[in-house]
C-alpha cells in the first residue's frame, strides 16, 4: 500500500494509494478536527460529559492522527493506546501530521486491531474504530465477533464509537451487527454529507439526555476545546431516535 500526502487550500490530506481521503489536517490548526465525521465521533464527550472522562482510550486505525491529537491535547489525564496495522501510516503521521511521540500517555501498537481487542486484558472507557484499507474495506473490524469483543473490553461507563460508510450496500447490516453485540444499545447518527455515518454503542451506565442538555454540554465543550458540535445536534432535531427530544442509549 502506497502512502500519499497532498495539500490544497491550507489543508493536508492523507491517502492510501488513491484519491480517497483517509485523514486531513488544517495546517494552521493542526490539533483541530478538520473532517466532519471525526468531529461527530467526539460527540462521545457529550454522552459522557464528566470532565475526567475518558481515562483510558483505545483507538483502532491511526490515519492522520486527528482523534489522537485532539484527545492528547484536550484530555490530559487520558491514557491513549493506538493500534495501527501499517507502520508506514505511523511514519507519515509523525512526519506530516504532527503525531506526538510516545510518552506515558500515548502508546502506538503496530498490529491488527481485531486481534488486539480479542486478546486485551485492559478495560477502556472509550474505544474509537476508524480502520479502512486502500479499498475502503474494514475486514474483521465490522463483524459481530469484533463488536462483541469490544463490548467485553469496555468499562462500566464505556462507549464504542465506529466510523461507517453509509454508501456501502451492507451499511444497515453493520448497524444491525453492532446492535446485536450490545443488546440493542446502539444507534447510528444520520449520515454526514461525506457519506460517513458515526455509530455509538454503550455498555453499563445508561445514556439519557434531553437535546437541551446536550446543547449546553456542546457549548461548554466548544468553549473548552474549540470543537463545535452544535451543528451535529441540530441534525438530530426531529430524528426518529430522539423522540421527545431525548437521546437514549
Amino acid at each position: 500500500m502506497e502512502i500519499l500526502v497532498s495539500e490544497e487550500a491550507g489543508v493536508r490530506y492523507l491517502h492510501f494509494s488513491s484519491d480517497w481521503i483517509q485523514g486531513a489536517m488544517r495546517i494552521a490548526r493542526p490539533y483541530a478536527l478538520e473532517l466532519e465525521y471525526t468531529r461527530e465521533m467526539m460527540a462521545a464527550l457529550l454522552l459522557r460529559p464528566e470532565p475526567n472522562w475518558p481515562r483510558k482510550v483505545l483507538l483502532i486505525g491511526l490515519g492522520a492522527a486527528s482523534l489522537t491529537k485532539f484527545l492528547h491535547r484536550h484530555r490530559p489525564d487520558a491514557k491513549l493506546t493506538i493500534v495501527e496495522i501499517e507502520p508506514a501510516v505511523v511514519a507519515a503521521a509523525r512526519q506530516h501530521f504532527r503525531l506526538p511521540d510516545d510518552d506515558a500517555r500515548l502508546r502506538i501498537v503496530i498490529g491488527d486491531g481485531a486481534d488486539y481487542v480479542a486478546d486485551a486484558k485492559t478495560r477502556f472507557d472509550l474505544i474509537l474504530v476508524d480502520g479502512f484499507d486502500d479499498r475502503a474495506r474494514t475486514g474483521m473490524l465490522d463483524t459481530l465477533p469484533f463488536y462483541t469483543h469490544c463490548r467485553a473490553r469496555l468499562s462500566d461507563d464505556g462507549l464504542l464509537v465506529v466510523n461507517l460508510l453509509s454508501r456501502r450496500k451492507d451499511f444497515e447490516r453493520s448497524v444491525e451487527r453492532l446492535a446485536r453485540a450490545f443488546d440493542g444499545r446502539a444507534l447510528c447518527f444520520p449520515s454526514c454529507d461525506s457519506g460517513n455515518a458515526v455509530a455509538f454503542a454503550a455498555a453499563g451506565d445508561a445514556v439519557d439526555f434531553g437535546l437541551s442538555e446536550l446543547r449546553s454540554a456542546a457549548r461548554r465543550l466548544k468553549k473548552d476545546t474549540g470543537l463545535n458540535l452544535l451543528p451535529t445536534l441540530m441534525r438530530l432535531e426531529g430524528w426518529h431516535r430522539c423522540e421527545g427530544s431525548r437521546l437514549v442509549l
